[in-house]
């Protein structure tokens, strides 16, 4: 029987998980990577192997109580039940908050659970959900141990005049301040970064992490000095279904003027906007970029003009650009983002290779450009697998 390391980013619906094989280092690829949607209603699981061949697509049996629970223990038992088999030795999960306590991922015990439930306040739609995951895992494989890595630790490192909003310091001390996510990602690519600049690396570096959730990040030494989003994950960018940054005074109008209660709130800013809203036909990228509706072409625009903007104030922190490297879903794969927003940034000192783009190469810019324009695959999940195998010691 093998023995792996599990990672889990439990969501709401949702469970994506990837098993790695115990080994020093652990591999980039995972064994096994995989995703259980639809929890609490018609509950799905898809596993691929390391090579992207699917070894299981079915819908697994209801559970009305402690859903996310049950879908684990499925899971487990579906991996227990692998003619290879796998002996899990230790559970890295994906947790979105760790608030100002936490700078590093942390071994998981009683006394953790609880100090992760008090940042439940400042990440309602995601904390709940990545404790349940934890919860479950700890009553499925007893005495295995968990480690939780923080969406917010990469950016501990920003002056603290970077975290603050111009608010009442009384606010501010309840934890009211700017956190900044998708860290697991900014972290697994200020890694690999001196692969493809090597000593530039630890120059002046924008990340943009594009995807259905869309950040920035600017790096200097390959930490962070500033990130787009801040107190929740709805600043900053535009998304696939949220606003990014809005004027505090929209939410006052639709509170006074169309009765808008919190929970109204939550779901047009973080489900109803972004890509969706404007475009009124989909969040997904490349819908928008085959569509010739108006008002996809003005979607993408917006996206793109956000984009511009953020990256200009990056710069504007860093005193410069050395590279800017494109990742995750949107900047991975949707070349016309990336030629749009190069091109708007040509006076940065970025020569866009339009050939290179279009071809999806990794180095997009022409030889002797000031800047060079990267396209990298993140990859939370290995980071994940790695931080929880240094802590157990595996």
């Amino acid at each position: 029987m093998s023995e792996a390391i599990l990672t889990l980013n439990a969501g709401s619906s949702s469970i994506k998980f990837a098993l790695f094989r115990r080994a020093e280092p652990i591999p980039r690829a995972p064994e096994i990577v995989g995703q259980i949607d639809g929890i609490g209603a018609r509950t799905h699981l898809k596993v691929k192997d390391a090579v992207g061949a699917v070894l299981e697509d079915v819908d697994l049996p209801a559970a009305t109580d402690a859903p996310h629970r049950a879908a684990l223990a499925f899971l487990l038992e579906w991996m227990r039940g692998r003619e290879s088999g796998w002996r899990i030795v230790a559970v890295g999960h994906r947790v979105v908050h760790g608030g100002a306590r936490y700078s590093q991922p942390i071994a998981i015990d009683v006394k953790t659970i609880e100090a992760l439930r008090t940042f439940c306040p400042l990440a309602p739609l995601h904390q709940p959900h990545n404790i349940a995951g934890i919860e479950a895992m700890a009553a499925a494989l007893k005495g295995v141990p968990q480690v939780a890595c923080f969406d917010t630790a990469f950016h501990r490192t920003q002056l603290p005049v970077a975290q603050m909003f111009a608010l009442p310091r009384r606010i501010t001390a309840e934890g009211v301040r700017r956190y900044g996510f998708h860290g697991l990602s900014y972290e697994y690519i200020a890694d690999v970064l001196p692969q493809h600049l090597g000593s530039r690396a630890e120059g002046k570096v924008i990340v943009a992490h594009l995807g259905n959730g869309s950040s920035m990040c600017a790096m200097e030494g390959r930490k962070s000095r500033a990130t787009s989003m801040g107190f929740s994950a709805v600043e900053g960018l535009m998304m696939g279904t949220r606003t990014g940054s809005l004027d505090p005074g929209v939410i006052l109008y639709l509170m006074q003027n169309h009765g808008l209660d919190a929970k109204a709130l939550e779901r047009l800013l973080y489900k109803e906007s972004g890509l969706l809203g404007v475009s009124g036909i989909s969040q997904d990228m490349r819908e928008l970029l085959a569509s010739e509706e108006p008002e996809a072409r003005e979607a993408v625009e917006l996206y793109c003009h956000r984009l511009v903007r953020e990256a200009g104030a990056m710069a504007a922190v860093l005193g410069g650009l050395d590279a800017l490297v494109f990742t995750a879903g949107i900047g991975e794969h949707a070349a016309p983002v990336r030629e749009r927003a190069c091109t708007a940034l040509a006076w940065m000192g970025i020569d866009l290779d339009r050939e290179a783009n279009d071809a999806g190469r990794t180095e997009i810019t022409r030889p002797g450009s000031r800047v060079t324009v990267l396209v990298m695959p993140t990859n939370e999940e290995w980071m994940i697998a790695r931080h929880t195998a240094r802590l157990v010691g595996a």
